[in-house]
């Protein structure tokens, strides 16, 4: 027994049998633990360039906001006198577009007559949102066929790599004579169609001509980004689904396009954002008549009429931009997550 219990005594004395948790002094710090004046050095280090994005983006957004509510310089109905502008009018401007009302001779308020710009809010609102469907999808089908075509080994890749690239290279400015040219009557597309269509004179035809250009001009801008995407994925990936017996679509469908969707979704969301505020293609191409003016063109039409009136315009502009694109954000991260969590299960 004595001799069991020094046995005991000395199992328990030794070092490695000491249940004590050890010291905090001497161990090696967490991996990924920050060092005391970490944090500090990061926010000082991104302080200069919070500060100039304050400056350059905050300031201005601010101030049209501010502007928003003032009135602009014109002539005072009850004084018949000219006003300055600049004084307190609330939410009359944001009403004015919103709910198409203009004042009166008055001093009321009533409908915007058909052809005020007052009256071509939601109509500017409904061009937008239809060029962003059409162009992101055709630009994307059409962008995933570029894409799959680069990704190929083939001789001459490279030739046509930047042949598929050379448009988005091309300045808007100049794409848009491009294909204002191209869509005289007299011009290419009816040579080669057989018809004899005034494209920018007439509703429909205008605005297939803007989805058009729009199409041949970003379209590479879409397949640049899911090329990059179709690098990352290991060719034993798709070695693997031959062996399965998995065809070219199966293939396409089972094993490219959920792998492909993240750098897809960045461009879709990318793209969407720039079609939303497309400004200079219809301005330059058809001037924004017969069913084309979209919110940015209503947006510098009214100016050089007020900008106060302008800075209230450009605020639900904004605002309807943010709410388009932050449903788009999360419609494709859920679906993106959705993938995730059935691959992983």
């Amino acid at each position: 027994m004595a001799v069991a219990g020094h046995t005991e005594r000395r199992t328990a004395e030794e070092p490695g049998n000491d249940r004590r948790r050890p010291s905090r002094k001497g161990r090696a710090p967490r991996r990924g633990a920050r060092r005391p004046g970490e944090a500090r050095t990061a926010y000082l280090l991104i302080a200069p360039a919070v500060l100039l994005l304050a400056l350059v983006v905050g300031y201005p957004v601010l101030k049209a906001v501010y502007q928003s509510f003032l009135t602009d310089p014109g002539l005072d109905r009850a004084t018949g006198m000219f006003d300055s502008g600049g004084n307190w009018f609330g939410l009359h401007n944001y009403t004015h577009w919103l709910l198409q009302r203009c004042a009166t001779p008055e001093g009321g308020w009533t409908s915007c007559p058909s052809g005020a710009l007052g009256s071509q809010f939601w109509g500017s609102v409904g061009v937008t949102v239809g060029f962003t469907v059409v162009a992101c999808t055709l630009e994307t089908v059409i962008g995933m066929v570029f894409a799959l075509t680069m990704h190929r080994a083939f001789r001459g890749r490279a030739m046509v790599r930047v042949a598929i690239l050379v448009p988005w290279a091309i300045p808007t400015a100049v794409t848009s004579k491009l294909w204002q040219v191209m869509f005289d009557p007299q011009g290419v597309v009816n040579k080669l169609l057989g018809t004899h269509y005034a494209w920018t004179s007439s509703l429909w035809p205008a605005r297939s001509a803007i989805v058009v250009a729009d199409t041949w001009k970003t379209t590479p801008f879409i397949a640049l980004l899911i090329l990059a995407g179709l690098q990352n994925i290991p060719a034993e990936t798709y070695e693997a689904a031959r062996i399965d017996g998995a065809g070219a679509w199966r293939r396409f469908t089972n094993v490219t396009l959920p792998l492909v969707k993240p750098a897809l979704a960045v461009a879709v969301v990318f793209r969407a954002l720039d079609t939303l505020r497309m400004y200079d293609l219809p301005k330059i191409l058809t001037g924004g008549s017969n069913g084309t003016t979209t919110s940015a063109v209503l947006v510098v039409n009214q100016l050089t009429r007020g900008t106060n009136s302008a800075s209230a315009l450009s605020t639900i502009t904004f605002v309807l931009i943010f709410v388009i694109a932050f449903g788009l954000v999360r419609l494709l991260n859920a679906n993106l997550f959705g993938a995730r969590a059935k691959a992983v299960s």
